[in-house]
């Protein structure tokens, strides 16, 4: 006897948003990245088709991080020295698109200028046509100064501007209305929060497929149930018909999971924690593949191994099944 399998049938719709220029619209990217589009909980293929994949961006920074794992020093080696030869290694390390992450002071520890800031983002769109995120140094002050700039001299590009949050979402905003970009607004994990700066992002006049969401999130072990139901709950909310959590949800768990412990640390550990990098990636694709089970869809990684391995999960949690 056949079973039925019960389907829910969902009212709404997440926004499908697209990141990235090609010189038919203004830009110089190779090809863009459309995300969002679901109108289903995640992997539910016999409810409702996924029209776009959840993708995996590199995390790169404008210099050569002080504070990163040994480990990843190890694994970008001389590229790190570079954005634009950092930005190629992280395309050849199979990335969908790629996060430039400014930094708040140069190597010797003097204030990032927005010339510095303009001159690492230009480096980057002309070494790779990858699709690009920009993040400011994630304090407000100085997102707003190195963004402004950032923005005019990529105009038409269509790059995700961030971090969009409470403190400074007017200028963010306001720059990427004029020059043509998107923005990731980030909410420290609350439904409502994330729901609030939609609204104040919209008063302003930008349009909702130009906004991408950013609920936080923890690392595995480290907040990152709370985190998952927040984006279940923001994803549920999108399905019921509430405009205002209908946008695709980007995570960093990268950054998440590089800064604990486990995956930073390699000396004066129990020996049953076994081989650093392999426990180091393991933290890393634990952390994201759980995420996608809760929506996300766009994924910000470091190690190139993680990448690889995250990619494999989303190809088989996107292969549709055959029936028997």
């Amino acid at each position: 006897m056949p079973i039925e399998i019960p389907k829910d049938n969902w009212p709404g719709t997440v926004r499908e948003v697209t990141i990235g220029a090609t010189a038919a619209n203004g830009g110089t990217r190779t090809h863009t990245i459309a995300v969002g589009g679901e109108k289903a909980l995640p992997f539910m293929h016999f409810e409702a088709a996924m029209p776009h994949k959840p993708v995996v961006a590199i995390e790169i920074k404008d210099r050569k991080p002080d504070d990163w794992s040994p480990l990843l020093l190890e694994t970008w080696g001389e590229a790190m020295e570079l954005p634009g030869a950092w930005a190629k290694a992280a395309e050849a390390a199979g990335a969908d698109l790629l996060q430039l992450s400014l930094s708040l002071t140069d190597a010797d520890g003097n204030p990032t200028t927005p010339e510095m800031a303009v001159t690492a983002v230009k480096s980057v769109l002309n070494s790779t046509g990858l699709p690009l995120i920009v993040f400011g140094p994630g304090q407000a002050d100085a997102d707003n100064e190195l963004l402004v700039p950032v923005a005019e001299a990529t105009k038409g590009e269509r790059i995700v501007l961030g971090i969009c949050e409470d403190k400074n979402y007017r200028t963010i905003v306001a720059t990427a209305m004029a020059n043509g970009h998107l923005v990731n607004a980030r909410a420290p994990m609350d439904v409502n929060l994330s729901k609030q700066l939609n609204i104040l992002i919209t008063d302003m006049g930008l349009p909702l497929d130009r906004i991408i969401m950013d609920p936080t999130t923890g690392a595995l072990g480290y907040g990152i149930e709370y985190g998952y139901s927040v984006m279940e709950r923001l994803r549920l909310a999108a399905l019921q018909g509430d405009a205002m959590t209908q946008l695709p949800m980007l995570v960093t768990p990268g950054f998440e999971a590089w800064k604990t412990k486990e995956s930073k640390v390699g000396t004066d550990v129990p020996a049953e924690w076994g081989s650093w990098l392999e426990r180091a990636i393991n933290w890393e694709t634990l952390t994201a593949v759980s995420l996608l089970e809760s929506g996300a869809d766009i994924l910000v990684l470091r190690h190139p191994e993680s990448v690889r391995r995250v990619k494999l999960a989303i190809d088989e949690l996107t292969a549709v099944p055959t029936p028997a």
